[in-house]
């Protein structure tokens, strides 16, 4: 994924603040809300600025039973084109129900609704993830939402549910973590655990914002500042894997430009917070690893285990020195060698006493890129090893003796080259286990530069350590106590790789049918003498041809059988995308229109929900939608002042919405007008001018000699 940085929600209300705003690398602005001919102008300056601006979608409803609509998909990709961006958003949720599908009249939402965690529902999801990736021209990155409410009979955690869909579509996640403190408050989920399940490596960026409480329910309001939990959740994300990008997110109350640098700073000390903590958790495995084997004194002949590999210079003069420098102490590991697997710079002639090796640290699931930005970092140069004091042999060593291959440890690079002094030598992709030491003076392979694996300084240790200005651990100075000297192991292939590769005829031998019982092939040598009995049988073509014949039809026959049991079992385990696709999105259609017809049209709440729930969702998604309708037709509250909010509200109890805010607004006024309301003459006068400005095909003239036709006409109609 593409590094963003740090960045902040675009909105008209803060946009001279957001261009004025220090250390902002990239905005998102919500896609609807954007005009792709007139961009608004303060987001075409951050643009000229080389500001990113990321798209965020909130309509296309990817969660719901129906395809995508393509007028929608088709004004989503015309704003990716427009704001020239890397990628686009949208969220895992479900926004209007009913329909032709279901028989029933379509509703909306207004709001973001969760999709139930079953596999009917992922089936679907992952189909329209599909048509949606097919038909923008960015890649696309899906949001988890905060919810009120649970379905019944889930039958996946979050995190279960977001690995599969990553697995199967491909599609980038936008991890909001302040939805999921939501969830761990409404829901009772565990942050930590989904954070656990999910593919780090599939992560986008990180959505960050406020909310409050209030009767044990947390509101995902946008309106309030970070809370601590929301950002000791963003810590044990950044604790595991380097997010691309971290957003703060703000859409209503918004507060001074002051508080806002306040809360991205806030921000970004919980980021670095965790990213300390990931370079500890790795050095603390480190330490165990080191710690692990017993002291027992190393030998001619001994088996060393590599752990690790480093990076060095080639053609550099300290290479140059490292290949004559003297060695001393016969039989022993290398020192150098084991330093550069621990990941660790070997100190110099006159540092301070080491006291211990340490290990390559254990990988973690995502390592950043930032070995650009220090280079410097990690490099292990031979003539530090070589300057380095060596003791005699007998010296227990201290690096872990467990093997890769044990371990489980990937190894990454096709090679790994080290010298005399502790270059790490080519190893081509096969963990190096229990390998014997060669004879003194054998000759070495080239000083070369190393493929960066996890675990090197370079990585995300030193990147880290570098940027928050950890100290270099004391324990990584003990290489250079650790025995050497001239003959030092130097270890070759693992054991078991040598002897299978002297072996080649054993590794055939297990391929080749085996012969019945009593047949003395099975006593024969791979190749057998005249008068053999396989000679014999090479020497009757017929009977060896109809046993070839009967052996053949029975592998069909076994093939034939083992692709219907195959079939049998793909049929139960393909995603119903591909089959029977119409039959789930038609069960989870039923149950998306049943939820929401409870939610906004009174109608019974279904089986198995919480029914206090149902009714805390449903007064929120009136709030949300009384808020929205006062912003796409701010002359509504003034026409009608206090009385709007209660009027709106009573309105919203039967009369669900079926289009969008405006015209949800439109049908407000028609409702109010038909009851007689407001009460006031003069404010009944200025909604019914209001409607009727908006309402016909075309704004109404407000020239006088129109106004004077359309007074007359209405009396001439009267009479």
């Amino acid at each position: 994924m593409e590094r963003l940085g740090t960045g902040i929600g675009w909105r008209p209300e803060i946009a001279d603040a957001v261009e004025r705003m220090p250390g902002i690398d990239w905005v998102e602005a919500v896609a609807e809300n954007v005009c792709p001919g007139h961009l608004p102008d303060s987001l075409r300056r951050l643009r000229e600025r080389g500001v990113t601006v990321v798209p965020h979608g909130v309509s296309l409803g990817l969660g719901g039973a129906e395809r995508p609509d393509e007028g929608r998909l088709a004004a989503l990709a015309e704003r990716v084109t427009a704001l020239g961006s890397p990628l686009v958003t949208e969220h895992i949720a479900f926004v209007r129900a009913g329909g032709a599908l279901t028989a029933s009249p379509r509703l909306e939402a207004g709001h973001l609704l969760p999709v139930p965690r079953t596999r009917d529902a992922l089936d679907v999801l992952c189909e329209n993830v599909r048509i949606a990736q097919d038909a923008l021209p960015v890649p696309l990155a899906v949001e988890n939402i905060a919810a009120l409410i649970s379905w019944p009979a889930e039958e996946m955690t979050e995190g279960q549910f977001l690995y599969e869909l990553a697995d199967r579509t491909g599609v980038g996640l936008l991890i909001d973590v302040a939805n999921l403190h939501t969830n761990h408050v409404n829901r009772g989920e565990d942050p930590a655990k989904a954070l656990a399940e999910l593919p780090l490596e599939a992560i986008a960026y990180v959505h960050v914002a406020g909310g409050f409480e209030r009767d044990g329910v947390w509101h995902d309001s946008h309106a309030h500042p970070v809370p601590r939990p929301v950002l000791d959740i963003l810590t044990d994300l950044a604790s595991r894997v380097r997010p691309p990008g971290v957003l703060l997110e703000r859409d209503e109350n918004f507060p001074e430009a002051a508080e806002l640098h306040s809360e991205l700073a806030s921000i970004r000390r919980a980021v670095e917070t965790g990213a300390v903590e990931r370079v500890k958790a790795e050095l603390r495995e480190a330490g165990r690893t080191a710690a692990r084997p017993a002291t027992r004194p190393s030998a001619p002949g001994s088996k060393v285990p590599r752990v690790g590999a480093g990076v060095v210079r080639a053609g550099t003069e300290e290479s140059r020195a490292a290949a004559e420098a003297p060695q001393a102490g016969a039989g022993v590991p290398d020192t150098a060698a084991e330093t550069l697997a621990a990941g660790v710079v070997t100190p110099r002639a006159g540092a301070e006493e080491p006291r211990g090796g340490v290990a390559a640290p254990r990988p973690r699931a995502a390592i950043p890129d930032t070995a650009a930005e220090t280079p410097e970092a990690g490099v292990v140069t031979p003539r530090a090893a070589a300057e380095a004091p060596r003791p005699s042999a007998g010296v227990p060593p201290t690096v872990a003796e467990t093997p890769e291959a044990e371990t489980g440890r990937p190894r990454y690079g096709a090679e790994a080259s080290r010298t005399e002094a502790g270059v790490a030598r080519a190893a081509a992709d096969t963990p190096e286990v229990g390998t014997e030491t060669p004879e003194a003076g054998a000759e070495m392979p080239e000083a070369g530069t190393a493929v960066l694996r996890p675990g090197d300084e370079t990585g995300a240790v030193e990147a880290t350590r570098g940027a928050f200005g950890l100290p270099h651990p004391r324990e990584t100075e003990a290489a250079g106590q650790r025995p050497g000297g001239p003959g030092a192991a130097r270890p070759r292939l693992g054991d078991v790789v040598a002897e299978a590769r002297q072996r080649p005829e054993a590794r055939d031998e297990e391929t080749l049918p085996r012969p019945e019982a009593g047949d003395p092939v099975a006593e024969t040598q791979p190749r057998p003498e005249a008068g053999d009995p396989v000679a014999e049988a090479r020497q009757q073509p017929e009977a060896v041809d109809e046993e070839a014949r009967d052996e053949e039809a029975r592998d069909e026959e076994a093939r034939d059988e083992g692709a219907r049991d195959e079939g049998a079992r793909d049929e139960k385990a393909r995603p119903r995308s591909e089959v029977g696709v119409g039959e789930a999105r038609q069960r989870v259609g039923l149950a998306q229109a049943a939820l929401l017809s409870a939610l906004v049209a009174g109608t019974p709440v279904p089986e198995g929900f919480d029914r206090a729930r149902i009714g805390v969702q449903a007064r929120a998604l009136a709030a949300k939608r009384a808020d929205v309708v006062a912003k796409v037709a701010p002359e509504l509250p003034v026409i009608l002042g206090r009385e709007y909010r209660v009027a709106f509200l009573g309105y919203a109890q039967t009369n669900p919405m079926t289009g969008g805010y405006r015209r949800d607004a439109l049908t407000f006024a028609e409702h109010l007008l038909a009851a007689g309301r407001p009460g006031e003459t003069q404010a009944r006068r200025e909604l019914r001018e209001w409607w009727l400005e908006r309402s016909g095909p075309a704004p109404r003239s407000a020239r006088p000699v129109r106004r004077l036709a359309r007074a007359t006409r209405r009396a001439l109609l009267r009479r």
